[in-house]
């Protein structure tokens, strides 16, 4: 079957895309929690952070660049948030890990 983000990698279902690369694509989340919300998601699957092995840590490193630069591309230049959920008390709600990018309001804290 795969997940939402499998599907939309494998181009199943339709995204605003905002990047692309080998490691990762970058799209815009369906159902926003601020003025900017992106999705940084690896193409190779990795359920959640905690089930990540030290040999991916080129592609979590990846990530959180990415997650750079589309912050700085979707000029969020007086401040960004990035998250990544982790199991059902953390929030995930897709069992692909992603990496969320927040801006254009002020974020809360704590948040949740």
């Amino acid at each position: 079957m795969g997940t939402i983000f499998e599907k939309i990698i494998n181009r199943d279902i339709p995204a605003e895309i905002l990047f692309e690369d080998e490691i990762c694509i970058v799209i815009r989340d369906i159902e926003p929690q601020a003025p900017v919300h992106c999705l940084v998601i690896p193409k190779k699957k990795i359920e959640r952070i905690s089930l990540s092995k030290d040999s991916d840590q080129s592609t979590l490193g990846h990530l959180l660049l990415i997650a750079r630069k589309t912050a700085f591309d979707e000029k969020l230049d007086s401040g960004f948030r990035i998250i990544i959920n982790n199991g059902h008390e953390g929030g995930e709600s897709v069992p692909h890990l992603h990496v969320h990018l927040m801006g254009g309001r002020q974020m809360k804290w704590p948040p949740g």
